[in-house]
């Protein structure tokens, strides 16, 4: 029988999903039908402390509690109920990162974030020496990275994790973490389903005349499928969570997984054949292969979908924060006017009028880079405008260029994979702030990937709900689907998406347009070489 909202909850049929992401922590509720009936959040900022990027414990602990509080407050209002227990809940959170604890569960070193770029040497180290790409924000390079630099810390590490991992296991007492996640952390082996034994035995043998009291393999998170048992909210689990005491212990927890994981699940894209991009803070796109790509790429992550499929993943540090900036400047100009601001009408005039503009940008070219962007080479960013003196510089080319420079980077990864390796999709799914506008940057995305993209009505729920659907299979799977089989039939087996489809002329200016950025590159890495 098919209960309403209220009741879902009233009697502990409702699945939380949690998701830690940049600038937001989520709480999404969702129903049997697998559908959003509550949601709660928490708007946090990282800090830069000692040159490093970082959130501090207080400020995690204080911004889950926030947002579960707002999730409770959500329900009250809406179905004038109290949350008391759940079918089931998972956590979800950024990738990478590196979170290190010495035998008394205490952090040893500020949590470092995916979004650190000072592990260059190891990153470079270990590529070459497992004969894999092992990007920069990867745990193993943070790991690595400490070791080269000779940190105390590193001979008192115990346990190793990422963001969700830990959170996962403050919630349950489990040191385990999904393989999404994990793959994250140190290459896997897709016929184990598990860290690659050979990179382990290398990693092992290069730091061995450290001697230090651990192995690799013994601080790593235990690796999970999603499906797996991953343990149940303690008492002191809920306590940390739900402050006010309403929750109660004993509800199943799903192995906690990375934003891209989530964000895959959110968007359907668990399939072979099937590829999905995400487009906010940051960016990235996953491609889940048929087989593993002719040689490493620099450029290109090897990660995992949550059941363990192999994926390509372009992951870009850059995507909308210095547009919005922009955009944020058109706001001031239309207050000082006197004008009132609504901003999803600023961000819709804006974004649809750059849509009239030259499918070349006018020769205009954008850097977002806030940060650094190791697909590009660089260390660290400054956000450049640039055009020369003949370049049409009018309003649409501007906007244009700073939503092509959203994803401009995405392209260059994604040209290695359509291009070089002749990968083949049948569908990519768009989600991300970038997408609000409607069919606005999906067509500055098609144009880019030179590919239909679709987005889902369902996309802005994010990845809070894809962590929840991780949940829901968890408790709601009894006749033992795939992952992809479940969400196929019974999350989006209505929901299929709207697609657009690249024009020629689109392609062409964006081909264009990236031309141009290519051989601007050297005026970034100029300008970032000047210290402000």
């Amino acid at each position: 029988m098919k209960l309403d909202a209220k009741s879902t909850i009233e009697t502990g049929k409702a699945i939380l999903g949690i998701e830690l992401g940049s600038t937001r922590i989520k709480a999404v509720l969702i129903d049997q039908e697998n559908k959003p009936i509550a949601q709660g959040s928490h708007s946090w900022e990282n800090q830069l402390v000692d040159g490093l990027w970082t959130y501090s414990l207080d400020a995690i602990w204080h911004g889950l509690q926030d947002c579960y509080a707002d999730l409770r407050a959500n329900v009250q209002k809406q179905y004038g109920i109290e949350i008391e227990s759940l079918a089931a809940m998972g956590v979800s959170a950024m990738m990478h990162g590196y979170m290190a604890f010495n035998e008394k569960a205490e952090i040893l070193a500020p949590f470092r974030t995916w979004r650190n770029t000072n592990t260059g040497r190891a990153a470079a180290e270990l590529s070459e020496l497992f004969v894999y790409n092992i990007p920069l924000r990867w745990s193993i390079s943070h790991l690595y990275q400490a070791i080269l630099n000779d940190e105390p810390h590193v001979k008192d590490i115990h346990y190793l994790t990422t963001l969700a991992g830990y959170v996962h296991w403050q919630l349950t007492g489990e040191k385990v973490l999904g393989i999404g996640d994990a793959s994250g952390m140190l290459p896997i082996d897709t016929s184990t389903k598990d860290y690659s034994a050979q990179m382990i035995e290398k990693f092992d043998k290069l730091i061995a005349p450290k001697g230090y009291g651990w192995k690799v393999k013994d601080i790593l998170p235990k690796v999970l499928l999603a499906g797996a048992d991953a343990g149940m909210l303690t008492t002191e689990g809920a306590k940390r969570l739900d402050v006010s005491g309403h929750l109660k212990a004993g509800i199943p927890v799903c192995p906690p997984e990375g934003d891209a994981g989530t964000g895959m699940v959110a968007t359907n894209a668990v399939k072979q054949r099937t590829g999905n991009v995400s487009a906010g803070t940051s960016s990235f796109s996953m491609i889940v292969l048929e087989k593993e790509l002719s040689k490493p790429y620099e450029m290109i992550d090897m990660v995992t979908t949550p059941d363990g499929s192999l994926v390509a993943m372009v992951h870009c540090n850059n995507c909308t924060s210095d547009l919005n900036a922009w955009v944020n400047i058109f706001k001031e100009y239309q207050e000082l006017l006197g004008v009132p601001v609504n901003m999803d009408e600023i961000f819709g005039k804006l974004y649809n009028h750059a849509l009239t503009g030259d499918t070349d940008c006018g020769g205009l070219i954008s850097y977002n880079y806030i940060s650094g962007e190791p697909v590009t080479g660089l260390e660290e960013g400054r956000p450049l405008f640039v055009r020369s003196a003949n370049d049409k510089f009018n309003l649409a080319n501007f906007m244009r260029a700073h939503l092509y420079a959203s994803v401009g980077v995405l392209k260059i990864g994604n040209d290695i994979l359509f291009n070089d390796e002749k990968i083949k999709v049948d569908r990519i799914t768009g989600h991300g702030g970038l997408f609000k506008t409607k069919g606005v940057g999906q067509r500055v995305l098609a144009a880019a990937i030179n590919s239909p993209i679709s987005v889902m009505e369902t996309a802005g729920e994010g990845g809070a709900w894809g962590i929840a659907l991780l949940a829901s299979y968890l408790v709601n799977n009894a006749t033992g689907q795939t992952l992809a089989d479940f969400l196929d039939k019974q999350v989006f087996a209505d929901n299929t998406g709207i697609e657009i489809a690249p024009t020629a002329e689109d392609v062409a200016g964006f081909n264009a347009y990236i031309k141009n950025y290519k051989a601007g590159l050297p005026i970034e890495e100029a300008a970032t070489k000047c210290k402000q």
